[in-house]
């Protein structure tokens, strides 16, 4: 389902759709990422996958467990995004397994230590799972405000090999169009609950 005002700021968008993200039921929220994952695994980017980065879910957004469930026991690798220690805004991917201990970074989200975990350089990544509060049809993404995955795919833009950034999200968090910057990184395409986006032009 679309907003259809395509004229609201970013701002606003963002605000909208994270409450509305707060307000669905857990049993919503499970059927939603049972849903999506079974999308996700019919995907030919992720059967072809060997090395899978996702999160783990926050303020609403839609959870890619199962995927990441279905991943390793596919014998995937799977990575989470860890707040760069040094560089401001930006990420590294370290390995996550079941076992992989886990602490809370400066927004409460659980992440991998990265004095414990494995880590790989984003573009050595196939397919990027990544949060978003909305998107358009363009593949535009809005995310909480920090640029945290635009800084760190936006150098990978010339590089023939680079990771799918596949955004995961409810289907409702869909606008019409989204405000753009000069430094977004346009997704591939879009996995909810109810199908895949792909983005014309994009493979």
């Amino acid at each position: 389902m679309e907003s259809k005002n395509p004229t609201e700021s970013r701002r606003t968008i963002r605000s909208k759709m994270r409450q509305r993200r707060r307000q669905l039921t857990a049993a919503t929220q499970q059927k939603s990422a049972q849903n999506a994952a079974r999308i996700t695994q019919s995907q030919r980017f992720f059967i072809n996958s060997k090395r899978l980065a996702a999160y783990l879910s926050n303020d609403g957004e839609l959870s890619p467990e199962y995927v990441i469930s279905k991943a390793l026991g596919s014998r995937k690798s799977v990575y989470l995004p860890v707040l760069h220690p040094i560089l401001h805004n930006c990420l590294w991917f370290l390995e996550y397994t079941e076992n992989t201990p886990l602490r809370k970074n400066r927004f409460g989200i659980l992440e991998p230590d990265v004095k414990r975990a494995k880590r790989v350089q984003p573009w050595t990544l196939n397919v990027v799972l990544m949060p978003l509060v909305a998107f358009d049809p363009k593949g535009s993404r809005l995310g909480m405000g920090g640029g945290f995955y635009d800084r760190t795919f936006s150098h990978l833009r010339p590089m023939v090999r680079r990771p799918k950034l596949i955004g995961f999200a409810h289907g409702f968090q869909c606008v019409k169009a989204l405000p753009s910057e000069n430094w977004d990184v346009p997704m591939t395409g879009i996995i909810t609950e109810e199908r895949y986006f792909q983005v014309p032009g994009r493979t």
